[in-house]
């Protein structure tokens, strides 16, 4: 229903007649929040009397062009392109205060405007993109969406130039997969330019317009002509990822799982127990399919804590990742409930586990592609392939202990993690273990102060519960779901996956026999 709603709003708006199209709808247009229409725009076929040739956008004007062009009687010109020499100095201290008005930001918020949650958290592929920017406030902002995550794998440069600057740079050069351009002119000489761009592009070449103007009629128009996508501030990086990935997105795979890493502090802070518990919390609470990847291969306990010896493990998929489709995947995991499935660990050590973080970066996309949650359990080690999964997660928890120990390394995990990946949030931290008898602790307080955040968990020190749940191959819902315990579990899965979880049921002896 929702494809076939995006499907009639854009044809209306190719075709001119959107009588159902409201201000909210046009901000949505305006701000980039329609883009997977817009790439569908961009690819529908143009209209039978337009002689495009080879060109990607701009070939040619058409009647409605011209009486689209005839209503602009006055330019807005565009400001004076700056030369590139003074790019890297105003770029410097720009990019400071970008990135100092985020830190300073509460999470959640950003220089240009409101994140918007429901972007795409598929990484961009291995693509090339060119920004030529009018403002250096723009090529900040560019810089600073180069730097995440999410767009990782290309490869981004930024210039200050504009329009002009694009076409003189790609006379004699060949075009990349992405070219963003920023432009304030919104009349005959914004077509023009587009004209002239358009003549030099490669065919497969994809053309982002940054523009002033929040115009529906320009939207359309540059829809008409070919541009993939029509930008308006005020808006954050976020928004500038996710027109990105919209555009690249995969067809054959379009879904792709949200990411969630837990880690502990230190050695013995039960990471791997926080892991399990809401791994199962969220997959029972929301009523959707998740997995669980136990990736510490040496010395992993998934398999003990749900009551699993599959015969083939994690370990058989790094092997050959090569090898690993849909059909060996559904083979390799194991199913704990009916939505939630284990990738175990081998849990032996009768071999060394050396893989490269390729490799388990290739394993870890295929499990997205199974799940639309996937809990990542990692080991306590600081290895590259450990740093990699921990940055490219949508999510991150960092379990503690109320000691000096815990305090550091979080400290340590938190500066690394938000340094890396300034447009996401910060971890979740889960205090685990709180109020052991006998056992002096730093107050919860002091850890929110020295962590910039609060704790999203603080778990009792229960040891009969605790202990019981893991001999017994149980979560601590099935064993005692009156517990706080219970209660903080499904308390974190609503935090990690921007739900609120529903009652949940316990399993039958008969369903645990049975894998159910």
């Amino acid at each position: 229903m929702a494809d076939a709603k995006h499907a009639l709003n854009r044809d209306a708006i190719l075709d001119g007649d959107d009588p159902f199209l409201d201000a909210s709808d046009i901000e949505r247009l305006m701000l980039g929040e329609a883009a997977p229409m817009a790439a569908q725009a961009a690819a529908k076929p143009a209209p039978a009397d337009v002689d495009r040739g080879s060109r990607r956008f701009g070939a040619g004007s058409t009647p409605e062009a011209d009486e689209f062009l005839d209503s602009y009687h006055s330019e807005t010109p565009a400001p004076a392109p700056q030369s590139q020499s003074s790019l890297d100095a105003v770029f410097a201290e720009l990019q400071d205060e970008f990135m100092a008005s985020q830190a300073s930001m509460p999470a959640g918020e950003a220089l240009y405007g409101e994140i918007d949650r429901e972007i795409a958290d598929q990484p961009v592929p291995r693509i090339s993109i060119a920004a030529f920017c009018e403002r250096p406030e723009t090529g900040a902002l560019v810089h600073n969406a180069a730097g995440d995550r999410r767009l990782a794998k290309a490869h981004i440069a930024v210039e200050l130039g504009g329009l002009p600057a694009a076409i003189e740079r790609y006379h004699d050069a060949t075009t990349p997969n992405l070219l963003i351009v920023e432009s304030g002119m919104r009349g005959q000489g914004l077509f023009e330019q587009l004209e002239e761009l358009a003549s030099v592009c490669d065919p497969d070449t994809k053309v982002i317009i940054i523009g002033a103007a929040n115009d529906i009629a320009l939207y359309r128009e540059l829809m008409k002509r070919g541009v993939s996508e029509y930008l308006v501030p005020p808006m954050t990086p976020l928004h500038l990822i996710r027109s990105i990935s919209d555009l690249f997105l995969d067809p054959e795979q379009p879904f792709a799982g949200k990411t969630i890493a837990f880690i502990g502090a230190k050695g013995g802070v039960g990471s791997s127990t926080i892991a399990h518990n809401c791994a199962w919390s969220l997959s029972e609470g929301l009523q959707t399919d998740a997995v669980l990847v136990d990736l510490d291969l040496s010395f992993g306990t998934a398999g003990l804590d749900f009551n699993q010896d599959p015969a083939q493990t994690l370990g058989d998929a790094l092997n050959e990742p090569d090898r690993l489709d849909d059909a060996l995947l559904d083979r390799l995991l194991v199913r704990c409930t009916e939505r939630l499935s284990l990738f175990s660990a081998p849990a032996t050590l009768d071999r060394d586990w050396e893989f490269t973080p390729t490799e388990y970066e290739m394993v870890l996309d295929k499990v997205r592609r199974q799940a639309p949650f996937v809990a990542l359990d990692l080991p306590h080690l600081w290895l590259p392939w450990v740093r990699d999964t921990l940055l490219s997660a949508d999510q991150v928890v960092v379990t503690v202990t109320p000691d000096l120990a815990s305090l550091r390394n979080a400290k340590n995990l938190f500066d690394l993690i938000a340094g890396a990946r300034p447009n996401d949030e910060l971890p979740k931290v889960v205090i685990n273990m709180a109020g052991m008898p006998k056992r002096p602790e730093i107050p919860v307080k002091d850890f929110a102060d020295a962590l910039g955040t609060q704790p999203a968990l603080v778990l009792p020190f229960e040891p009969q519960l605790f202990g019981k749940a893991a001999n017994n191959g149980q979560m601590i819902h099935e064993l005692d779901p009156k517990s706080k315990a219970a209660d903080g579990f499904a308390h974190l899965a609503g935090l990690v996956t921007g739900r609120t979880a529903g009652p949940m049921r316990r399993r039958s002896i008969v369903s645990k026999l049975f894998g159910g």
